[in-house]
């Protein structure tokens, strides 16, 4: 195996989790709340009293980063090697698979392994055997 030096990018990919993890745990300490992206986002669909400002921004910051970044410097194009089929489906099956999961990879792979959450730990190693499993099928198989 070897390295693509030209998209080896380790101090970029530092700064970005060093971002999620101080804005998950800013979120745990002043809202009492994990960041988990479906269930934030679950939670538009049938908001609690009071409960769907925070949610809300929480979003609208997901939507206006990548504008920022955009803004202030070169951002990168993503390439997707998939129809729009392949990506509906697949998106589908992320929506079932954190139903399935009670969360996603931010709500147990970020804020429940930092937690030391044994549910936490078998979704997140659940999420990762099923997406090598994956990449192997498409690409090899």
């Amino acid at each position: 195996m070897a390295i693509d030096w030209a998209h080896f990018t380790p101090w970029a990919s530092l700064a970005g989790g060093l971002l999620i993890g101080a804005a998950a745990a800013i979120l745990v300490l002043l809202n009492g709340r994990i960041a988990g992206v479906s269930g934030i986002v679950g939670g538009l669909f049938r908001p609690a009293a009071g409960d769907a400002g925070w949610r809300v921004a929480f979003v609208l910051g997901l939507l206006i980063a990548p504008v920022a970044v955009a803004f202030f410097g070169r951002q990168p194009f993503p390439r997707i090697e998939a129809g729009f089929a392949t990506l509906l489906v697949a998106g589908l099956l992320v929506g079932v698979g954190t139903s399935y999961g009670s969360g996603c990879t931010s709500g147990h792979g970020v804020c429940g392994l930092s937690r030391l959450s044994p549910r936490s730990l078998v979704a997140t190693l659940a999420f990762m055997l099923a997406g090598m499993a994956t990449v192997y099928v498409t690409r090899h198989l």
